[in-house]
């Protein structure tokens, strides 16, 4: 299932839970209303209440199309999209990618070799925002404001000292999360200022329920500023893959449902460039992963 969060018409502000199929949103309160089913309103909550709550979703959309209340039904442009959910934490992983190991090394003075363990980082849940939304550029705090185009992970089930043949029992979805970076401000090596202001998290468009994903580990995921790629490579290309990043984090830390793991950005970043280069008032961002879509975000003048 593709789902989403998402408010229709002008002025509105209540966010609701939804499925996209062939171009429509499916209303998932509605569908449940109508068929006397109890079901969460919000996808953090969704996730939470496990495999009962997706069931129920499965058998609401499997229902004949024509029994549908109209107000259930949306086309996917009379909506507008929101962040899927706020996530209990994000945890950024750095340098997951080979490339962007050497790329990193040169542009912004990390370590040339490849990392032993999985380099984690996080990200608040007030860094987190949607499709369509603003990626804030206050250049009295930067002049050095970079992209990162990752695979999101969610976090379906609790997952504390799980191994590696465990970890996907526990994964919910996928998405995709734009690693935003103020690059000058990183303090005395650490990244969480820079990493984690306001906007710096954009996340969607969409999550993925792990069922529609058969290899997470193949896909083809890039990055355009202005419609000029800037980014392109394959989840293949990870130093850690998904399972080993869950396995490491959980052996310290509890992940929970509705928690995210952003699993590293590829080579392409703008720190990298040669001159630099970084976003600025009036760019647009876009960030794809293949089986998801695209996470489209302007960048706006926030002083």
């Amino acid at each position: 299932m593709r789902m989403l969060t998402f408010t229709h018409g002008p002025g509105d502000t209540t966010e609701r839970l939804g499925v996209e199929s062939d171009g429509l949103v499916l209303d998932l309160a509605v569908l449940a209303d109508h068929a006397g089913v109890r079901l969460p309103h919000d996808l953090l909550s969704f996730v939470q209440a496990g495999p009962a709550a997706l069931e129920a979703a499965r058998s609401l959309l499997a229902a004949d199309p024509a029994g549908r209340p109209a107000e259930a039904v949306h086309r996917i442009e009379a909506v507008s999209l929101r962040a899927p959910l706020r996530p209990g934490k994000i945890i950024g992983v750095g340098l997951n990618y080979i490339e962007h190991v050497e790329e990193s090394s040169r542009s912004l003075d990390t370590d040339k070799d490849l990392p032993p363990r999985p380099v984690l980082f996080g990200k608040p849940a007030t860094a987190v925002t949607g499709p369509g939304a603003p990626i804030l550029h206050n250049a009295d705090l930067t002049t050095e404001l970079d992209w990162e185009c990752e695979l999101a992970v969610v976090i379906g089930r609790p997952a504390h000292r799980v191994s590696e043949e465990e970890a996907y029992d526990h994964i919910f979805g996928f998405s995709i999360v734009n690693d935003i970076s103020a690059r000058d401000q990183r303090r005395s090596g650490q990244w969480f200022f820079s990493k984690g202001q306001d906007s710096y998290a954009p996340f969607g468009p969409v999550v993925v329920t792990r069922d529609a994903i058969p290899d997470p580990m193949s896909l083809g995921l890039s990055l355009r500023v202005n419609g000029v790629t800037k980014q392109k490579s394959n989840t293949r290309h990870m130093l850690f893959p998904i399972a080993r990043l869950i396995a490491d984090i959980s052996s310290g830390m509890t992940l929970e449902p509705g928690d995210v793991i952003a699993t590293g950005s590829p080579s392409g970043v703008g720190a990298g460039m040669v001159p630099p280069e970084f976003l600025r008032p009036g760019d647009t961002v876009e960030a794809t992963v293949e089986g998801i879509g695209t996470l489209t975000n302007p960048v706006v003048d926030a002083r």
